[in-house]
Protein backbone atom coordinates (compact mmCIF):
# COMPACT_ATOMS: atom_id res chain seq x y z
CA UNK A 1 0.00 0.00 0.00
CA UNK A 2 2.56 2.61 0.71
CA UNK A 3 4.71 1.33 -2.21
CA UNK A 4 1.83 2.19 -4.17
CA UNK A 5 1.85 5.75 -2.88
CA UNK A 6 5.77 6.18 -3.39
CA UNK A 7 4.84 5.29 -7.04
CA UNK A 8 2.22 7.29 -7.15
CA UNK A 9 4.23 10.54 -5.61
CA UNK A 10 7.38 9.47 -7.92
CA UNK A 11 5.05 9.37 -11.20
CA UNK A 12 3.37 12.75 -10.03
CA UNK A 13 6.43 14.57 -9.80
CA UNK A 14 8.53 13.29 -12.58
CA UNK A 15 10.57 10.83 -10.60
CA UNK A 16 12.41 7.98 -11.71
CA UNK A 17 12.58 4.27 -10.01
CA UNK A 18 16.25 4.32 -9.24
CA UNK A 19 18.61 3.59 -6.07
CA UNK A 20 17.46 6.80 -4.11
CA UNK A 21 14.17 6.09 -4.36
CA UNK A 22 14.62 2.58 -3.39
CA UNK A 23 16.44 3.38 -0.47
CA UNK A 24 13.37 5.76 0.61
CA UNK A 25 11.04 2.88 -0.01
CA UNK A 26 13.06 0.51 2.13
CA UNK A 27 13.29 3.15 5.33
CA UNK A 28 8.98 4.01 4.35
CA UNK A 29 8.20 -0.07 4.21
CA UNK A 30 9.93 -0.49 7.52
CA UNK A 31 8.03 2.54 9.05
CA UNK A 32 4.36 1.17 7.59
CA UNK A 33 5.35 -2.00 9.18
CA UNK A 34 5.72 -0.39 12.57
CA UNK A 35 2.23 1.00 12.32
CA UNK A 36 0.47 -2.14 11.65
CA UNK A 37 2.68 -4.30 14.31
CA UNK A 38 1.37 -1.49 17.09
CA UNK A 39 -2.14 -2.20 16.05
CA UNK A 40 -2.02 -5.86 15.87
CA UNK A 41 0.08 -5.84 18.79
CA UNK A 42 -2.40 -4.12 21.25
CA UNK A 43 -5.13 -5.65 19.93
CA UNK A 44 -3.55 -9.04 21.20
CA UNK A 45 -2.93 -7.73 24.49
CA UNK A 46 -6.55 -6.47 24.94
CA UNK A 47 -8.46 -9.65 23.82
CA UNK A 48 -5.50 -11.40 26.01
CA UNK A 49 -7.47 -9.12 29.18
CA UNK A 50 -11.20 -10.77 28.05
CA UNK A 51 -12.78 -8.26 25.25
CA UNK A 52 -13.81 -9.42 22.28
CA UNK A 53 -11.94 -9.25 18.66
CA UNK A 54 -13.74 -6.62 17.20
CA UNK A 55 -13.89 -4.88 20.11
CA UNK A 56 -9.85 -5.02 20.89
CA UNK A 57 -8.98 -4.10 16.99
CA UNK A 58 -11.11 -0.97 17.46
CA UNK A 59 -10.02 0.35 20.74
CA UNK A 60 -6.27 -1.02 19.42
CA UNK A 61 -6.91 1.56 16.99
CA UNK A 62 -8.08 4.19 18.63
CA UNK A 63 -5.35 4.19 21.42
CA UNK A 64 -2.16 4.00 18.93
CA UNK A 65 -3.59 6.65 16.12
CA UNK A 66 -1.96 9.60 17.94
CA UNK A 67 1.40 8.25 17.84
CA UNK A 68 0.77 6.38 14.30
CA UNK A 69 -0.09 10.20 13.06
CA UNK A 70 2.66 12.15 14.99
CA UNK A 71 5.62 9.39 13.44
CA UNK A 72 3.74 10.13 9.78
CA UNK A 73 3.70 13.78 10.28
CA UNK A 74 7.09 13.46 11.58
CA UNK A 75 8.50 12.10 8.95
CA UNK A 76 6.34 13.74 6.19
CA UNK A 77 7.52 17.25 7.57
CA UNK A 78 11.24 16.13 7.70
CA UNK A 79 10.95 14.79 4.52
CA UNK A 80 9.63 17.72 2.57
CA UNK A 81 12.52 19.78 2.71
CA UNK A 82 14.56 16.79 0.81
CA UNK A 83 11.63 16.49 -1.70
CA UNK A 84 11.70 20.43 -2.21
CA UNK A 85 15.95 20.33 -2.33
CA UNK A 86 17.83 22.22 -5.06
CA UNK A 87 21.33 22.98 -6.05
CA UNK A 88 24.25 20.08 -6.78
CA UNK A 89 23.23 16.81 -5.76
CA UNK A 90 19.50 17.97 -5.43
CA UNK A 91 18.01 14.69 -7.79
CA UNK A 92 18.71 11.76 -5.36
CA UNK A 93 17.34 14.06 -2.53
CA UNK A 94 14.10 14.56 -4.34
CA UNK A 95 13.64 10.88 -4.63
CA UNK A 96 13.70 9.79 -1.37
CA UNK A 97 11.85 12.94 -0.17
CA UNK A 98 9.25 12.23 -2.69
CA UNK A 99 8.89 8.70 -2.09
CA UNK A 100 9.17 9.28 1.81
CA UNK A 101 6.39 11.92 1.44
CA UNK A 102 3.87 9.93 -0.64
CA UNK A 103 4.03 6.58 0.50
CA UNK A 104 3.94 7.78 4.42
CA UNK A 105 0.54 9.68 3.14
CA UNK A 106 -0.93 7.16 1.12
CA UNK A 107 0.64 4.37 3.69
CA UNK A 108 -0.24 5.80 7.06
CA UNK A 109 -4.06 6.15 5.54
CA UNK A 110 -4.32 2.60 4.19
CA UNK A 111 -2.61 0.94 7.18
CA UNK A 112 -5.32 2.82 10.08
CA UNK A 113 -8.24 1.26 7.81
CA UNK A 114 -6.95 -1.80 6.30
CA UNK A 115 -4.99 -2.92 9.04
CA UNK A 116 -8.04 -3.29 11.28
CA UNK A 117 -10.05 -4.86 8.82
CA UNK A 118 -7.57 -7.95 8.10
CA UNK A 119 -6.58 -8.50 11.76
CA UNK A 120 -10.92 -8.83 12.66
CA UNK A 121 -11.34 -11.38 9.60
CA UNK A 122 -7.98 -13.20 9.98
CA UNK A 123 -6.55 -13.08 13.59
CA UNK A 124 -6.61 -15.77 16.06
CA UNK A 125 -9.13 -15.37 19.09
CA UNK A 126 -6.63 -14.71 22.13
CA UNK A 127 -7.60 -16.70 25.28
CA UNK A 128 -8.30 -14.40 28.11
CA UNK A 129 -5.87 -14.63 31.06
CA UNK A 130 -8.08 -13.65 33.22
CA UNK A 131 -10.18 -16.96 33.17
CA UNK A 132 -6.47 -19.37 34.09
CA UNK A 133 -5.45 -19.96 37.05
CA UNK A 134 -1.67 -19.14 38.11
CA UNK A 135 0.37 -21.78 39.43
Amino acid sequence: MAIGGALLALTLTGGTLNIYSQIGMITLVGLITKHGILIVEFANQIQRRGSEKIDAVIEAASLRLRPILMTTAAMVLGAIPLALASGAGAEGRQQIGWVIVGGMSIGTLFTLFVVPVVYSLIARTHESIEGQETA
